[in-house]
């Protein structure tokens, strides 16, 4: 079964889980969820693989057994480095090994060796390793803090870590919050139900109609960049931005309603972000969990630290106190921010493209308000005014997209080449001359694209007033009907499946 939420099998699967989890008493239902997690997790093809995260699990309860049965603070630190070493440790060597190789096969490069270091443990990553590390990291650092009470049962703590709809991509958990309702029955509600497959559907759509779709672009235009500069490099960075959106917050819309169904209410992860008028509002909405998770467990820690206060102390004796702060909070968002980096790839292109670069844009944003606030004053404009807010949200969505180039290109060098590419050719008339529809998308296409990304910003807009499925639920039958079936078969009719599938085709056979 591929370890996809889209599949047809991944579907069925859901399906027959859903139907036996409420067919079973409450008290057995986290036991079944724990089941059908590790029977996701074999049928994806990880295979031995469960063991990592059933390991993990493991060093959680044995750290969080010592923790509970002790005040001594030597042994809870000591239960604290172990779960910490081993948990970093092992996500360290089975992700992120490859940022030294590379870092090191580059530098040989640069100086005309001819090194090419391979990762030996490269096929041995588990899937989801990076969330399940994060949200059981999260809880034993916790429990540790004593603002949250350690998991006895060793097999809850491992749904707890492996629960199946978000290990595919999160959100990243935190047990205080979201932990006990996994164990406590959950009876039907038909409302619940209905209202998390409305959500699944919402997600279908972001993913099959509009992500699939910008995908046929992006990969024309970044896969032989050289033969598509300037305007071209422009218009697929765009549509990058839609894709990476769609289907990453229409996988958690299918996650969070798949768990909705089953009862259980996982944290968001997605706030509209491409309305952000700054960066650091643009990080609150955008993969809302890892931006709290790295705050919580990282920046703030970093902060307290010993080195910290006391670097804070000789700049601001140095400085002055505003400018002596913003030195050591400064460098501990470097730390942040690279840290961010590194946790979407072992790459350079992600360290740079999903963190430096951001830290870059915060910290000269910091320091440049003061200049801003000035120049507004001069010219007599409005901070608050609508169209300085428009502004600001073009502004964002420009500086989040030269990140989005190193994200998706194939290396930091493909990036810096594409960039220069886009800025030092000029040929603006592709986007009138017809020239937009020779990337992969023909008018037609073109047109559905442009429509569903219509419905998307209007559903988008919407949500600012509260829940749109509340305001449907409260319409008509005969209108909900219409609604939901409508969504229902434009993704059915318009999704894209890939070359050589009809869904007409699939539809006439079903009868």
């Amino acid at each position: 079964m591929p370890a996809t939420f889209t599949s047809f099998y991944f579907l069925c699967f859901y399906a027959v889980s859903l139907l036996i989890y409420y067919i079973i008493p409450g008290k057995m239902q986290w036991g079944f969820l724990l089941f059908v997690s590790g029977a996701f997790y074999l049928l994806t093809g990880n295979g031995i693989l469960i063991l990592y995260p059933i390991a993990a699990a493991l060093i959680a309860y044995v750290s969080l057994r010592v923790m509970a049965g002790t005040e001594d603070v030597k042994k809870r630190r000591f239960a604290l480095f172990f779960a910490v070493v081993l948990l970093v440790g092992s996500l360290a060597v089975l992700k992120y090994v490859n940022f030294g190789i590379n870092t090191v096969n580059g530098i040989a490069a640069l100086w005309g060796k001819g090194w090419d270091i391979v990762n030996p443990v490269r096929f041995l990553a588990p899937l989801g390793i990076s969330f399940y590390t994060l949200s059981i990291l999260g809880y034993i650092v916790d429990v540790y803090n004593k603002i949250a009470e350690p998991q006895n049962n060793f097999f809850k703590l491992t749904l707890y870590g492996m629960y199946f709809p978000s290990i595919l991509s999160g959100p990243i958990l935190r047990y205080r919050e979201d932990g006990e309702q996994f164990f406590v029955p959950h009876p039907f509600d038909y409302r619940q139900v209905t209202f998390g497959m409305q959500r699944m559907v919402w997600g279908f759509f972001k993913i099959l109609v509009i992500s699939e779709r910008m995908n046929l672009v992006v990969n024309t235009v970044y896969d032989n960049y050289t033969q598509y500069p300037g305007t071209y490099i422009w218009f697929a960075t765009i549509c990058f931005a839609f894709q990476l959106y769609t289907n990453f917050s229409g996988s958690m819309d299918i996650a969070l309603g798949m768990s909705q169904s089953f009862g259980i209410y996982l944290p968001e992860n997605f706030e509209n972000p491409f309305f952000s008028k700054n960066i650091s509002e643009y990080w609150r909405r955008w993969h809302i969990t890892l931006g709290v998770w790295m705050k919580e467990y990282v920046f703030y820690p970093l902060l307290r630290t010993g080195a910290f206060t006391s670097l804070g102390k000789k700049m601001r004796r140095k400085f002055g106190k505003k400018r002596g702060k913003q030195f050591s909070t400064f460098l501990a968002m470097f730390i942040l921010w690279f840290m961010v980096g590194i946790w979407h790839g072992g790459d350079w292109k992600f360290v740079i493209g999903s963190g430096l670069l951001h830290w870059f844009y915060i910290v000269s944003g910091e320091l440049l308000t003061p200049f801003f606030q000035k120049g507004m004053e001069k010219f007599h404009i409005n901070p608050k005014g609508r169209w300085v807010d428009i502004f600001r949200m073009f502004r964002t969505f420009f500086l989040v997209n030269i990140g989005f180039v190193f994200f998706r290109a194939a290396s930091a060098m493909d990036a810096w080449k594409m960039l220069k590419g886009a800025v030092s050719v000029w040929n603006p008339w592709v986007l009138a001359d017809g020239s937009l529809f020779s990337l992969g998308l023909d008018v037609i296409e073109t047109v559905i694209a442009l429509v569903s990304l219509l419905i998307l910003w209007t559903i988008s807009r919407l949500q600012k007033n509260g829940s749109v499925r509340e305001r449907i639920e409260k319409k008509k039958l005969p209108v909900r009907f219409v609604i939901w079936y409508a969504l229902l078969f434009y993704i059915i009719l318009l999704g894209y499946y890939g070359p050589g599938y009809s869904a007409a085709e699939f539809i006439y056979q079903g009868f």
